[in-house]
């Protein structure tokens, strides 16, 4: 299974702001859609940097409330892990596991055409397990 069916489910729409853009209008964005990150464009619509709950922690231990009113362009993750409608779940998840990371952007020709999560991801193959289970009861079931 690939990316492309993830998104195929889910949908493709993605939160969005600029990166001048404060935390505070982030913060109210992730509340307010119940998400863990928002993707930062720039005016052209490009991929700047991604900004996640984890990122929201981390300032608010560094800097207090204080934090609410920085632009996201100074607090942003801006080395964005991304990955492609053709990647492999598998693949996905590894890259996921092994950067420590919950949110990946997903590019088509350097646009952006969605993003998913780890819990979408999981999600998706659970969903994968059952209904392969629920074939092998049936061919069980029809064999007895």
């Amino acid at each position: 299974m690939f990316i492309s069916d993830v998104l195929d489910h889910k949908g493709r729409a993605v939160a969005r702001l600029l990166p001048t853009d404060t935390v505070e209008q982030a913060l109210q964005m992730l509340a307010s859609q119940r998400i863990g990150a928002v993707i930062v464009e720039d005016r052209w619509q490009r991929l700047a940097g991604i900004f996640s709950e984890r990122d929201l922690v981390r300032l608010l231990a560094a800097q207090g409330a204080a934090a609410f009113g920085q632009e996201l362009q100074k607090v942003m993750t801006h080395n964005v892990i991304t990955c492609h409608p053709t990647d492999r779940i598998d693949d996905i998840l590894a890259v996921m596991t092994m950067n420590k990371v919950r949110h990946l952007p997903v590019l088509e020709r350097e646009r952006l055409c969605g993003i998913v999560s780890i819990g979408d991801l999981v999600n998706h193959r659970l969903g994968e397990k059952q209904q392969e289970a629920a074939v092998l009861l049936e061919i069980a079931r029809m064999r007895a």
